[in-house]
């Protein structure tokens, strides 16, 4: 496969996609140093502010690796996936265990930092996951969804609330199918009621041993039930 220049647009993605090709088929194995920018720019007719652009992609996908004064070098045959790629592919039992570690110390921070228009937030999220009791499984998870994430916005961290909007997606099928399967629902609609309307009181009072024990209690029931199923 000859390299070739290539077509005037988009000049970047080209240039990597063509660098990746010759990675995966072996003409530059792991462990080997790639061309210097000059000759892959000169081979691939663009220029080397492309070629550096196009080297920092497929670092950022783990293929390649710059070394200071000794050049690029191949890393991976093939690219690692991304972030929100692997949690599509993650058990949601290892999702939960981790979102019990995000969320328990989520409470406690929110108790800690919690304003009046949090806790207004609070207890609307809570009315909003009461009425969705009536409702069909998505509903009720979505609203499940929509508090956790208002205590976690109370946290008033935004890595934390970004990282755990990462997670919502993934866990919201998860717990749909989950319900459905284990028939969660059928006796309590409402299901962990009490403990969500602990975790909200205990923000609200700025009781953070409390918070997080609530948070803990209501998450590690689920867990348990995912670990059985």
């Amino acid at each position: 496969m000859s390299l070739g220049p290539l077509r005037p647009s988009p000049l970047v993605e080209q240039a990597a996609e063509r660098i990746r090709a010759h990675i995966a088929e072996g003409y530059w194995p792991v462990g080997g140093r790639l061309p210097g920018e000059t000759t892959l720019a000169t081979t691939l007719g663009v220029g080397r502010s492309t070629v550096r652009e196009a080297l920092r992609a497929l670092a950022g996908a783990g293929l390649v690796q710059a070394r200071q004064g000794a050049g690029v070098f191949v890393t991976a045959t093939t690219p690692r996936e991304d972030w929100p790629t692997r949690l599509r592919k993650a058990q949601l039992a290892d999702l939960y265990e981790v979102r019990m570690l995000v969320e328990v110390q989520a409470a406690g921070l929110a108790a800690a930092r919690r304003t009046e228009a949090d806790i207004t937030a609070l207890r609307a999220a809570l009315d909003r996951r009461r009425a969705a009791a009536a409702e069909d499984d998505v509903v009720f998870v979505d609203a499940d969804i929509a508090l956790h994430a208002a205590v976690a916005a109370a946290a008033h961290n935004p890595v934390l609330t970004d990282l755990l909007a990462e997670f919502a997606p993934v866990l919201r099928e998860g717990l749909v199918e989950l319900i459905a399967l284990l028939d969660l629902r059928a006796e309590d609609a409402a299901h962990g009621e009490e403990r969500h309307a602990e975790l909200v009181e205990a923000v609200r009072r700025g009781d953070a041993r409390a918070a997080e024990r609530a948070s803990h209690e209501e998450l590690s029931q689920m867990l348990a039930h995912l670990r059985a199923g």
